[in-house]
């Protein structure tokens, strides 16, 4: 099963809130990979993002569930602001758990 998040209509034009990437991810992400499922979040209309938002939305999924996550965790509609960050945030992820 696939779970789509259009992210724009939780977050606006820019991902910053970090508590509402918490709640994505305790409520929708983490479960949802935990059960086999894909997640695909659709960043159509947000024009940017922190660092620290997106690391709050996926690094505890990636840190737990590893490769499956990786595999699992989609990006659609990213601009290369957006895109920029998630890289930066995979990066370090790999990194710090030598994936």
């Amino acid at each position: 099963m696939k779970n789509m998040i259009k992210m724009h209509q939780l977050i606006g034009d820019f991902a910053e809130n970090k508590e509402v990437a918490k709640k994505l991810r305790e409520e929708i992400i983490l479960p949802s990979l935990s059960e086999g499922n894909e997640v695909i979040l659709d960043f159509e209309g947000v024009e940017g993002a922190t660092q620290s938002f997106i690391h709050a939305l996926v690094s505890e999924p990636i840190r737990l569930l590893r490769n499956d996550a990786l595999e699992r965790l989609y990006y659609k509609n990213t601009n290369d602001n957006v895109q920029s960050i998630i890289s930066v945030v995979y990066r370090y992820m790999q990194e710090s758990l030598a994936i």
